[in-house]
């Protein structure tokens, strides 16, 4: 199996909800696996103990977390970022964020080196960037 990097995200309880949310920006196979599913009792039955959303080209994967690890979740903070050529495509994925109530923290516009980049914060606190090496005349059409 060659490597690749996959996005896993962690939900307060909110699992099931972020993951759909995404299925419905992103497209794909969503599976979700509950603590029950694998008979574990130390958790709410119906929480979701792993999901995986496969896309073309990448997988989004999230679990419910219900308490935060001793010591804290640490200073650091990810994002997720898409880079890529596929203009349509990936204005899609920004434009869908935007349209389902994420928070828009850069607009997807061109900028100085000559690519669309846009940032955003989804309802769950997850920040996602889009960097789009755009071809000369494509413009960014919607909000």
């Amino acid at each position: 199996m060659p490597t690749s990097l996959v996005v896993y995200l962690s939900f307060d309880g909110h699992a099931r909800e972020a993951m759909t949310f995404y299925q419905s920006v992103f497209g794909g196979e969503l599976s979700i696996s509950t603590f029950a599913d694998f008979g574990m009792t130390d958790a709410p039955a119906d929480g979701v103990m792993h999901s995986e959303l496969r896309a073309e080209g990448f997988t989004v994967m999230g679990a419910d977390a219900f308490a935060e690890p001793a010591g804290g979740w640490g200073k650091g903070r990810a994002q997720a970022a898409f880079m890529s050529d596929e203009t349509d495509r990936v204005a899609g994925f920004y434009e869908r964020f935007v349209e389902r109530g994420s928070e828009v923290v850069q607009p997807l516009e061109k900028q100085v080196w000559g690519d669309f980049y846009g940032e955003l914060v989804d309802p769950w606190g997850v920040a996602w960037m889009f960097n789009i090496a755009a071809p000369d005349g494509w413009a960014k059409t919607g909000s």
